[in-house]
């Protein structure tokens, strides 16, 4: 029997997916360097399947939440995914929140970016220290759900609505 995959996951998720990230910066891809170096381009266009996971989850009534953990002010890489959040995250239909790295200080949080579905598992994120993805790892223990179900929602009660974050410039 095979692990499932991200995609079947976010396929079979019934009523949530949540995603938590916290880093400042990920693997510098081609997308990037392009958005870098001044030549932007229509998120949904580049990444269709994106919008077409996302919309048909929303459409069978899955909430997709995504909640960005961020120091201030931003680095490029966070504004790049802010720059390209409304015409991708939220075009596709996730509800994405923004809260400061400062005010997360009081909050109990995993040591790595992940996904909730359902509450019944998590898939972490692992990645090398320049953000290049090193694999993922699904955990289905009760108590490691549990930990990132209350971290997660700790993170959306306090964080703000993209449409109305404004990050320092």
């Amino acid at each position: 029997m095979t692990e499932p995959t991200f995609e079947s996951l976010f396929r079979s998720a019934r009523h949530s997916a949540y995603h938590l990230e916290m880093r400042d910066a990920y693997g510098l891809d081609d997308d990037y360097r392009e958005w870098a170096s001044g030549n932007p381009f229509d998120p949904a266009e580049r990444w269709p399947w994106w919008i077409e996971l996302v919309s048909a989850s929303v459409a069978r009534g899955v909430a997709v939440h995504r909640a960005r953990i961020v120091s201030e002010p931003i680095s490029d890489y966070v504004r790049y995914e802010y720059e390209l959040t409304h015409g991708h995250n939220v075009k596709a239909g996730e509800d994405v929140r923004w809260l400061p790295r400062r005010q997360a200080s009081g909050l109990a949080l995993p040591g790595n970016d992940f996904w909730l579905f359902d509450d019944t598992s998590v898939l972490f994120n692992h990645f090398a220290g320049d953000g290049t993805m090193t694999g993922e790892e699904l955990v289905t223990d009760p108590a490691v759900v549990k930990l990132c179900s209350s971290a997660f929602a700790a993170v959306w009660e306090l964080a703000t609505l993209h449409e109305g974050y404004r990050p320092d410039r």
